[in-house]
């Protein structure tokens, strides 16, 4: 165990909970201050940063003594002091002859009384990771990457990082895994893009696939993919990282080609070498794809500079990521708050990419009404209140030039294909009832049955090439959607009552049918002509007083809504039937509900 606290009051044990935690901050925020003085070349500095080391292991102790005392606290902490030491421009120097030299061994009391962190520190400590940058090519020449071609991406993902880790390394902490492995995955993944979404179909900021992203319980739920909340993503990713972690015996290049490659393949690979298989064993390097083989060292590199950018030349800006949270006092949207916050707080780039980032539910277009809680770094709520005011200058700008549309481009007579099938690249969000409707394709199960498919329901993954047959026996019309005749609705080939009520907006297709004269297992025909004026829409009126608009090239369902003063897409996405994220494309009709703006 560490040393005694140097002015000699032991403490007692079971001290109230709220007292070890208050210790704990005063630690570290001693900590903070005389590595500041060390830097100032104050006297005493040295036996300052000894003095606060000792009252955050007291209290480190104390908490292990305490039955309700929350050790991840204790983890927290340290990981806070792991971090000042990281940012402090006299790194060497200020730790020089100083108990902090342990914090990156095992002999650190801390380390001692919190096994999640020595562990933690194990995966990353001088003693394993340094002896690999120093020896592994592949490891240096990642090195060199990041801090040349790849230098923007990786000072980019530190300022994204920064305003996401009171969202993402609770969990992480929580699971004793080390934080700086955390930003060498998103680093790698997503630079820190809530929203990146790849070719494949990996989605986040740490990029996992749908399959995966299901087994480690990350679902759509309302129509919104919860790889894209950075919390719940960082859990799945701590959990699927540990349960590799324990398949692999702690080997943390292997876990990592785990995460890329996928856990089956390694394990495969690895069981060729035998019981010392590594990442690097021929038995395993040589049968890994070259996309692997490089981002095993790629994250590894990251993780590196993350912790040690002083040795490399590398130096990190200073980032205030304090979450804080404003509330909206009248209608507006991400984009527009963009606008209106400017480039506050030295933000070269704006804030698009962190309000985007810390808000992932919310459709940057679209505009939130009036008490809507939106969250923005705390720093920036003051700003909020001085520039964003419904009644600012720059609050009026951003609310003309969010109205503004390009004029359309004229557009040749809609065409139909002649070919009897299409091929559809499937996008986030896309069923294939959306696709068939898209697609002018009347019955998603003919979809279904073309691309062996067991329902219409099936789950369908980003980046799936669909056959889209010509179902119904007609040709598509993609560009010629069905609009209401004079006297009612045309039943097309593979229409039902349900779909029709989708399309159009309608709350119950009961009320449909008995609108209709039909029963409630009646079947329509092509051709039937249904009356839909006692079809209700939510919110109430009938589909009489619905308009219609033909997209254009570039429109966006938040631009339309935003022309056509509706307060958000979604409502319109509901009368048209489309789920996030709300993808159109030019030549579609949509109905617009009457609707108003805030």
């Amino acid at each position: 165990m560490g040393t005694p606290l140097r002015n000699g009051n032991a403490g007692v044990q079971g001290a109230p909970v709220a007292s070890i935690y208050a210790q704990l901050d005063q630690g570290v925020q001693a900590y903070q201050a005389a590595l500041l003085a060390q830097q100032q070349d104050q006297s005493g500095a040295g036996n300052a940063i000894l003095d606060a080391l000792d009252r955050v292991s007291h209290a480190a102790r104390l908490c292990a003594d305490t039955p309700s005392c929350d050790m991840h606290r204790v983890s927290a902490s340290y990981d806070q002091i792991l971090q000042l030491r990281q940012n402090a421009s006299g790194d060497s120097r200020a730790l020089a002859g100083t108990e902090a030299q342990s914090l990156a061994g095992e002999s650190s009391p801390v380390l001692t009384i919190v096994p999640q962190t020595q562990r933690a520190v194990a995966l990353l400590k001088d003693g394993g990771l340094s002896d690999l940058v120093a020896n592994n090519d592949a490891v240096k020449a990642a090195i060199a990457e990041w801090l040349t071609q790849m230098r923007g991406q990786l000072i980019s993902s530190y300022v994204n990082y920064q305003f996401l880790r009171a969202e993402m390394a609770p969990a992480y902490h929580k699971a004793g895994l080390p934080e700086a492995l955390l930003f060498g995955i998103m680093a790698k993944e997503s630079a820190g893009k809530v929203h990146a979404v790849s070719r494949a179909g990996a989605a986040g900021p740490l990029q996992f696939m749908p399959g995966t992203a299901v087994e480690y319980g990350l679902k759509v739920v309302n129509g919104f993919d919860q790889r894209f909340d950075p919390r719940l993503e960082a859990l799945a990713n701590a959990a699927f990282i540990n349960q590799q972690l324990k398949a692999f015996n702690d080997n943390l290049e292997l876990t990592l080609a785990a995460y890329n490659a996928g856990p089956g393949f390694i394990s495969r690979l690895a069981a060729r070498g035998g019981n010392d298989a590594s990442f690097w064993s021929p038995q395993v390097y040589d049968g890994l794809s070259q996309e692997t083989r490089e981002y095993v060292p790629m994250v590894l590199a990251a993780a590196w500079l993350f912790l040690h950018p002083d040795r490399y030349n590398l130096k990190f800006p200073a980032i205030d990521g304090a979450p804080g949270q404003v509330t909206l006092t009248a209608p507006a949207s991400l984009a527009e708050l963009t606008i209106c916050l400017g480039q506050a707080g030295g933000m070269q780039d704006g804030w698009f990419r962190t309000l985007r980032n810390l808000n992932p539910r919310l459709d940057p277009e679209a505009v939130q009404k009036a008490g809507t809680q939106v969250r923005i770094p705390k720093q920036m709520e003051h700003v909020f209140t001085t520039q964003c005011a419904a009644d600012s200058r720059w609050m009026a700008l951003a609310n003309t030039l969010h109205a503004a549309i390009p004029p359309p481009v004229p557009m040749a007579a809609p065409q139909r294909a002649l070919a009897a099938t299409r091929y559809y690249r499937v996008r986030p969000g896309d069923t294939l009832v959306a696709i068939a409707r898209r697609m002018g394709c009347g019955d998603p199960r003919a979809i279904a049955r073309a691309n062996d498919l067991a329902h219409a329901g099936a789950l369908i993954r980003p980046g799936m090439d669909l056959r889209v047959p010509a179902c119904g026996g007609g040709a598509f019309a993609a560009t010629d959607p069905p609009a209401l005749a004079a006297d009612g609705y045309v039943v097309r080939p593979g229409d039902t009552l349900g779909a029709i009520a989708a399309r159009y907006g309608c709350t119950d297709p009961a009320a449909l049918a008995r609108a209709n004269g039909l029963g409630a297992n009646d079947l329509i025909r092509p051709g039937m002509r249904l009356r839909l004026a006692a079809c209700t829409r939510p919110g109430g009126g009938d589909l009489a007083d619905t308009r219609t608009y033909r997209v254009q090239p570039g429109d966006t369902l938040s631009a339309i809504a935003q022309r056509l003063g509706c307060a958000d897409a979604t409502r319109i996405a509901q009368v048209n039937g489309l789920s996030a994220p709300y993808l159109i494309a030019a030549g579609m009709e949509l109905r617009l509900p009457q609707c108003r703006r805030g």
